[in-house]
């Protein structure tokens, strides 16, 4: 009796002793390797290419946390969104793992899948036409930010948030969030999302909105990837200024330093509030400053400093006050991400903590747990602290503390990868972290490297858990979408 081949093998079977590119063969109207002409079997005919050479494999591998390490059978660079469905739905038929990759951003091996196929979003990158009248444009998935920014600036609009680094993709950030220092004012990116256009688990190509399967448009958006691939998705526009005016305030102590950022939150004065949290030179973490940009024209009136910072009780000595570019702006992180890679320092090891903490407990949470912290922790890395607003975050899945004003607490850790025990040790502390957050009614924001099972994230999908499996079996009936996320 001939032996079955195992799920982890059926996709490097159909291509055994294949060269590294398979695409279509004109002459024999057929999938062929490309350097034999050999035909392949089963193999849906693409668009676009299926690689199963070993640079491609190991490359999708690995994610930005350089920590999880799952070696894929083949890689889809898709030349359309028709691949992807056929290829998912090939996937579906074998029982073969699928996960879609954006810019490989993630820190703990979310989007990879070990033995199964990588969809490589890139690819769908298309962009508009910006329709100015109803202040929207529809996008590819593998769209980075950045390049919706400059498309839509040609036209004087923007997204209303966005993440502090641009370089990530659309799909990406809108199947964890998006939260970004617009946040208490807009919400979360997901919350600014007019439509999707996904292939479910099952290879079914659908659109949805909030009155078109909402059921599915709700269980995408900051769905981890668990019932649908984003493949493309249509944006909700606001004008953009030409210029904004960027202040950093420095705190000497957390309260006052909490205070002030709440009271910025809640009132709108600014567009932008986020902060940052840093040593003092014995190592205490215990120098806190605001960031906060105010708009210029045409959104508003050239800002005004008196009244901005009336009643604030910053170290006035510190203050720094500067005139950008609104795209010079959002793309302030470009020059640091350079010299990272330049130093080599891109390629550590992220062993991230992200969190978010209730607002009335966040002075005692967040102080214990910048006590514990040390440089050595944190390593060439940056620690964030920034209040959101509740009411602004209606994507049921992103999941909040019940707290009007909750804060984003994110440690973005650093560490030599072949550190390994080092990098045990600072998943370790994560876990321990957010422990303390749950107890006092936090959850985590799921971008970090946080050791989670499926006990936890029914937790932390609490109310919306039940919902979200039934969708789950719905859309992806024999649960092959991103297994590294290790929700189902």
């Amino acid at each position: 009796m001939p032996r079955t081949p195992s799920r982890r093998t059926a996709l490097r079977g159909l291509v055994a002793g294949s060269a590294a590119v398979i695409g279509f063969d004109p002459f024999t109207r057929g999938w062929a390797v490309t350097d034999t002409g050999r035909p392949l079997k089963g193999v849906p005919r693409l668009d676009g290419t299926l690689h199963t050479d070993d640079a491609s494999l190991t490359a999708d591998a690995g994610d930005f946390g350089h920590i999880v390490h799952r070696r894929p059978a083949a890689v889809l660079r898709p030349g359309s969104v028709r691949d992807v469905v056929a290829m998912v739905r090939f996937c579906n038929r074998h029982g073969l793992r699928v996960a879609p990759r954006g810019q490989g951003h993630g820190t703990n091996g979310q989007a990879q899948v070990e033995g199964g196929l990588i969809i490589e979003t890139e690819p769908l990158a298309s962009i508009g036409p910006v329709q100015v009248d109803s202040s929207r444009v529809t996008v590819g998935a593998g769209a980075k930010w950045s390049d919706v920014a400059k498309a839509t600036l040609a036209h004087g609009l923007t997204p209303p948030v966005f993440t502090d680094y641009l370089e990530l993709s659309v799909g990406g950030t809108l199947s964890v969030g998006g939260l970004g220092g617009q946040t208490h004012r807009h919400g979360a990116q997901v919350d600014n999302v007019l439509e999707l256009e996904v292939v479910t688990g099952a290879g079914e190509l659908l659109r949805c909105s909030p009155t078109r399967h909402p059921d599915l448009f709700h269980a995408v958006l900051a769905g981890l990837g668990q019932c649908a691939v984003i493949v493309a998705a249509t944006l909700r526009l606001v004008r953009a200024p030409e210029t904004v005016r960027h202040y950093l305030l420095p705190y000497a102590d957390l309260g006052t330093f909490l205070d002030d950022q709440r009271l910025l939150a809640t009132e709108g004065r600014f567009a932008y509030v986020e902060g940052q949290v840093g040593a003092d030179t014995a190592g205490a973490f215990d120098q806190f400053t605001i960031e906060a940009v105010a708009y210029g024209p045409p959104v508003g009136d050239t800002p005004d400093d008196t009244a901005l910072l009336r009643g604030l009780r910053y170290e006035a000595s510190g203050v720094q006050i500067t005139d950008l570019g609104y795209y010079d702006f959002l793309d302030r992180l470009a020059a640091s991400v350079a010299a990272l890679k330049e130093a080599g320092l891109w390629a550590y090891a992220h062993p991230w903590l992200n969190l978010v903490l209730p607002g009335r407990s966040t002075a005692d949470v967040a102080g214990a747990l910048l006590g514990a912290l040390t440089p050595a922790d944190l390593g060439p890395g940056v620690v964030l602290l920034y209040p959101l607003v509740r009411e602004h975050l209606r994507t049921p899945l992103l999941r909040m503390p019940d707290d009007p004003v909750p804060y984003l607490f994110a440690v973005l850790r650093a560490a030599p990868p072949e550190d390994t025990a080092t990098v045990r040790r600072l998943l370790s502390a994560n876990r321990s972290a957010y422990e303390t957050v749950a107890a006092a009614g936090g959850t985590q924001y799921p971008v970090g490297s946080i050791p989670f099972e499926h006990a936890d994230w029914r937790r932390h999908f609490g109310p919306v858990w039940k919902r979200f499996a039934e969708a789950r079996r719905t859309y992806d009936p024999k649960g092959i979408l991103v297994p590294g996320q290790g929700i189902f």
